[in-house]
């Protein structure tokens, strides 16, 4: 409320001059110099906003960096492993000068062995205390582009600043995305409650890699898992699937799948959740290979026949696919094998009665194209993929950073209509969500 009062203040004296006119904002600002404090309290509050959000950032760059430098000296922490001549002594707060201040951060101890221990000096510690240069140069790193989230991908930058090798950062974050991945793929699913599962792929350099994004009863979105392997693979597809019921997702209950339309998948479906999943078949895939399969002059007609079918009850838009199937079967009967291939089930949300605003994002896999380019912009900068469990490792950093943004489907309000219509009990609660 004092923020709205005092840009209204300031604004009000702005009302009187011409935006041009230079000359005579200039006199208004001499003559009612008193109007120019709000402003200016608005102008440094936001850089000390600023400030303090850049400073969040550099301090987690030093920390990781300040812990490469432990190791280069202590070794990796393992727990219950005999330690050599230097040992991890716990941790404690310390300072970094950064040009115009000082930031605090946590820095790893480390001490001698026997019984004349001594305290052993962290060398990047050192070299950031006695340089502010150094301090100054890590925070302008992080101020071209690193937000707080992000900064995994400057410390190859920084390290060599303070004296850490760029091994060391690597295998820091080995470490860390490894950890990452095991996590995703153990987390418990008991008390979920998803209403629908997405199951789609992203390619990383060759690799295929199979994701799982599901959606709850208050429309909030969260990874289930992540495996090696295409949805054309019938044992990664199974593997995926059993170790979500083996985490406790309920499999005698109905569920709405949104999948592609890989065989292999479809088939593990079945096997592991039988009549209780409805299976909607991606319309965006269906599309584009029943275009693929036309010549550039049929495309326009054909695609706007079947966006006009799916907004029709199930019954009258298979209907019209046919049609157009029974059209094109003369002269592109691949395209026509296409648009009739798993038809039914390309209508599911339009059997579940389900309302437009719901049908929009639940009739297509594009759900998982935003965690997918977050891993596209993440694994850009990768020159050389080892091996699949590389990019595995890289896709869990990739897609776990982009969970941290994620918001609630569309059509939220309209959610409990697909509960019902799976047989669930919905609470008034949940029906009046927002």
């Amino acid at each position: 409320m004092k923020d709205r009062k005092t840009r209204k203040k300031a604004a009000s004296g702005l009302r009187v001059v011409h935006r041009n006119d230079a000359a005579a904002l200039r006199r208004w600002a001499q003559g009612d110099g008193q109007a120019l404090l709000p402003m200016l309290e608005l102008l440094e509050n936001a850089q000390a906003s600023i400030d303090e959000l850049m400073n969040e950032a550099a301090r987690a760059v030093l920390e990781e960096l300040l812990v490469a430098s432990a190791n280069k000296i202590a070794g990796e922490k393992h727990r219950g492993k005999a330690g050599g001549p230097v040992l991890w002594h716990g941790s404690q707060r310390g300072q970094i000068q950064m040009a115009e201040r000082k930031l605090s951060v946590t820095r790893p101890r480390l001490r001698t062995a026997g019984a004349t221990a001594k305290e052993v000096a962290v060398p990047a510690y050192e070299r950031l205390q006695g340089d502010a240069r150094m301090g100054a140069r890590v925070r302008d790193i992080v101020v071209k582009g690193v937000s707080m989230r992000k900064y995994r991908e400057v410390l190859p930058e920084v390290a060599g600043t303070v004296g850490v090798s760029k091994s060391a950062v690597s295998r820091r974050f080995i470490e860390a995305s490894a950890a990452q991945l095991a996590a995703l793929n153990e987390r418990p699913l008991a008390d979920a409650a998803l209403l629908a599962i997405y199951i789609d792929g992203i390619i990383v350099d060759g690799t295929h890699i199979l994701a799982a994004l599901g959606v709850d009863e208050r429309g909030k979105k969260a990874l289930l898992g992540l495996s090696g392997g295409s949805s054309e693979n019938a044992q990664v597809v199974k593997a995926l699937l059993t170790s979500m019921r083996e985490r406790g997702l309920a499999v005698d209950q109905d569920y709405l799948f949104v999948i592609d339309g890989g065989k292999a998948l479809r088939s593990a479906i079945e096997e592991v959740f039988g009549s209780h999943a409805k299976v909607q078949r991606c319309r965006t895939h269906k599309l584009r290979n029943v275009l693929e399969a036309l010549p550039k002059e049929a495309r326009a007609q054909t695609k706007s026949v079947m966006n006009a079918a799916y907004k029709l009850d199930a019954q009258r838009g298979m209907d019209k696919i046919r049609q157009q199937a029974k059209w094109l079967q003369a002269e592109h009967a691949d395209a026509a094998a296409s648009m009739l291939e798993g038809l039914e089930e390309v209508f599911t949300v339009n059997k579940l009665a389900l309302p437009p605003s719901l049908m929009r994002c639940l009739c297509t896999t594009n759900i998982i194209e935003n965690p997918n380019g977050s891993v596209r912009t993440m694994t850009h900068r990768v020159k050389r993929w080892r091996d699949q469990d590389m990019a595995l490792r890289w896709v869990a950093a990739g897609f776990l950073e982009a969970e941290k943004t994620f918001r609630r489907i569309d059509g939220v309000k309209d959610l409990w209509v697909l509960a019902v219509a799976l047989g669930r009990q919905v609470p008034n609660t949940v029906k009046r969500a927002a």
